[in-house]
């Protein structure tokens, strides 16, 4: 199988290595544009052209040891494959992995919390992303990726939202009346919410939808929003996060690989690479 940084790279087991990174190609719901099951192929295809070492840190973070776990087999059907995933990663939690997630869509992050709010009872999750994704339910499944948070919000409502620049008038509500921590895209346009992370929980765990970023940057995605952001401001406040806090897994979804964009898929290796070094490397 396909695995991250292959190449020169020194082939890590599972019991060496400190990261292992859970490619999850589920995809039922998405809209507009599909292609979210082919995101884990096409990143890990692109990870060996990264370069290890990271000049900002001074590091080659791939030495604490990655593995590329193989993909479960999963039918894109949730009855069958959200207990699986939750009890994929619970497995890997239990053996003290750090796990990076490669989506498929964004309805994915529902059963990972699950297993990690299992294992940290103090946790709180960032949503860096687009959109809300805060209804009930969309077209007729309440495991739809436009209800993810939703979700999540049924096992704890300790998350912030930043980046959220499109939302229905009934989220819109629901923030208001659970006094949800939103931090919309037009508020950020004049200074990014750095000071929230002080009120976050000791454990952190981040989805990373990939439409948070500003199309010129990603354009390979399901429904791309207008007024995004850009690489370094975004990588600036992981940096922040993950000196502040204890950053004990992420996800990155949504990503849709399409033909000669190869750079987004790029992107999201990087990023994937970048969360590594922060969480390992930082001094």
């Amino acid at each position: 199988m396909i695995r991250f940084l292959q190449g020169e790279i020194p082939d890590f087991t599972y019991d060496q290595a400190k990261v292992v990174v859970l490619p999850l190609g589920y995809e039922r719901s998405t809209s507009y544009v599909k292609g979210t099951a082919k995101a884990p192929e096409a990143v890990l295809a692109a990870s060996p052209y990264l370069e290890t070492y990271d000049e900002e840190l001074d590091a080659e973070p791939f030495l604490v040891g990655i593995y590329t776990h193989p993909e479960p087999d999963l039918e894109n059907e949730p009855k069958h494959d959200f207990p699986l995933i939750t009890e994929t990663v619970a497995r890997l939690l239990r053996d003290d992995k750090f796990v990076l997630t490669i989506g498929g869509e964004h309805s994915i992050t529902f059963p990972v919390v699950r297993a990690f709010k299992k294992k940290f009872d103090r946790l709180s999750v960032v949503q860096f992303d687009a959109h809300a994704d805060l209804r009930h339910s969309y077209e007729g499944s309440i495991y739809s990726h436009a209800s993810v948070m939703h979700r999540v919000l049924e096992i704890t409502d300790d998350f912030l939202q930043i980046g959220i620049r499109s939302l229905s008038k009934e989220e819109a509500h629901l923030i208001r009346q659970k006094q949800l921590r939103t931090v919309f895209a037009h508020q950020m346009y004049s200074g990014w919410p750095f000071g929230m992370i002080d009120t976050l929980q000791e454990n952190v765990y981040i989805t990373f939808d990939v439409d948070f970023f500003d199309p010129a940057l990603v354009p390979a995605t399901g429904t791309p929003e207008p007024g995004g952001f850009f690489w370094p401001e975004t990588i600036k406040f992981l940096k922040e996060l993950f000196a502040k806090k204890r950053v004990v897994g992420a996800d990155v979804v949504e990503l849709s690989p399409q033909p000669g964009m190869h750079a987004a898929d790029f992107t999201v290796a990087r990023l994937l690479y970048k969360m590594m070094g922060y969480k390992f490397c930082q001094k």
